[in-house]
């Protein structure tokens, strides 16, 4: 599929979101650590904090990077932004507001992968990204869609009650678009994107069976 932007012109759009944004990447890293002390260590609406964290994130994306900046190089953008605050809102709803998906830390296969998933997103991602010749400001940082994607299927490995599957559409799918534009862009610490996606929806779809199976 033939995008309607060239690599410096995707660049450049990461170089007027950065400038124009900072220092809000510090509040970015602050709330996704708060988000795994939350899960570790349980505290009254911990859960909700959660879930409003990944809503603020998706939310977030959808508005100011997809509709605000992306838009400028790709019309396509704000169908995305729209899907992304479609994301947002169902965490809102169903995690804060129902507090139908809640979290806990446990040594398994999902507790691990999710580790895993969040350290890409939030440590190994921007080292990949610098090693890649992708500098600061011109380059993806945490906070917007492809980063925070990774990091919010780690989050999502924590979850301790069955996720409804609808919660799993918009990331999965965008793990998709994501990944083919990466490798048209040659954005290469994107290429993990696609292997968190595909790897988290089926654990997660997994252990819904599983969960339904014994019940």
């Amino acid at each position: 599929m033939k995008i309607p932007f060239s690599m410096e012109d995707f660049l450049n759009v990461f170089g007027r979101y950065n400038t124009d944004v900072w220092p809000i990447h510090i509040v970015f890293y602050f709330l996704a650590v708060l988000s795994m002390v939350l899960v570790v260590r349980a505290y009254p609406k911990s859960n909700q904090f959660i879930n409003a964290i990944l809503s603020f994130f998706w939310i977030w994306m959808g508005i100011v990077y997809h509709i605000l900046y992306f838009s400028s190089i790709n019309p396509v953008a704000v169908f995305f932004g729209a899907l992304f605050i479609v994301q947002g809102i169902l965490f809102a709803y169903v995690g804060t507001y129902k507090n139908d998906i809640r979290y806990e830390f446990r040594s398994t296969i999902f507790g691990i992968t999710g580790i895993l998933l969040i350290a890409y997103g939030l440590v190994i991602y921007p080292i990949l990204s610098y090693a890649f010749g992708h500098v600061y400001p011109q380059a993806p940082t945490f906070g917007l869609p492809c980063p925070t994607t990774i990091y919010t299927f780690g989050v999502l490995l924590f979850s301790r009650n069955k996720i409804p599957w609808y919660i799993l559409v918009i990331p999965f799918l965008w793990s998709l678009i994501g990944f083919s534009a990466s490798v048209n862009l040659s954005i290469k610490e994107d290429y993990a994107l696609v292997v968190a996606g595909i790897l988290a929806t089926g654990m997660l779809l997994f252990k819904q069976r599983s969960t339904q199976g014994s019940a």
